[in-house]
């Protein structure tokens, strides 16, 4: 049973950590479409996503595995998990579209407008409230 709490701990580090990366990158982006014209401050930036974007995804390998370990060595199931994992899934894509944005910058791609931008960041908010409640509440 140690074990599991471990295992479990070390999901939700690595979880958390994914999660900063998920709601910074899209102000990353908010503030790289405000300030457009200043190429300092936009070169800056660039450079922070990228690098937010690279330890996220280090960041939701390593939770991805220890959450496999969970199901796979602790046996935990039901149909919420399954729901847990969908909106896991939507979470993923929407970070993938922030990171594919960020590299599109560098392409010479246009950002999507600011007010979109911060709509943009938004949605992970809802994302995680819907996975905390699938995960503490186990509905179903």
């Amino acid at each position: 049973m140690q074990a599991y709490f471990w295992v479990k701990t070390a999901h939700l580090v690595f979880v958390m950590a994914w999660m900063g990366g998920v709601f910074y990158l899209p102000r990353i982006l908010v503030n790289l479409a405000e300030s457009a014209g200043n190429l300092e401050v936009q070169a800056r930036l660039a450079l922070m996503g990228r690098r937010l974007y690279r330890f996220g995804h280090i960041m939701f390998g390593l939770a991805f595995l220890m959450g496999l370990v969970l199901w796979l060595g602790f046996h935990v199931s039901g149909g919420w998990l399954h729901a847990k994992l969908a909106l896991v899934v939507l979470m993923l894509a929407h970070y993938t579209v922030a990171g594919r944005w960020l590299k599109g910058l560098d392409k010479g791609r246009a950002l999507p407008s600011a007010k979109t931008l911060r709509w943009f960041n938004e949605l992970p908010v809802l994302l995680l409230v819907a996975i905390v409640y699938l995960v503490l509440a186990k509905p179903f």
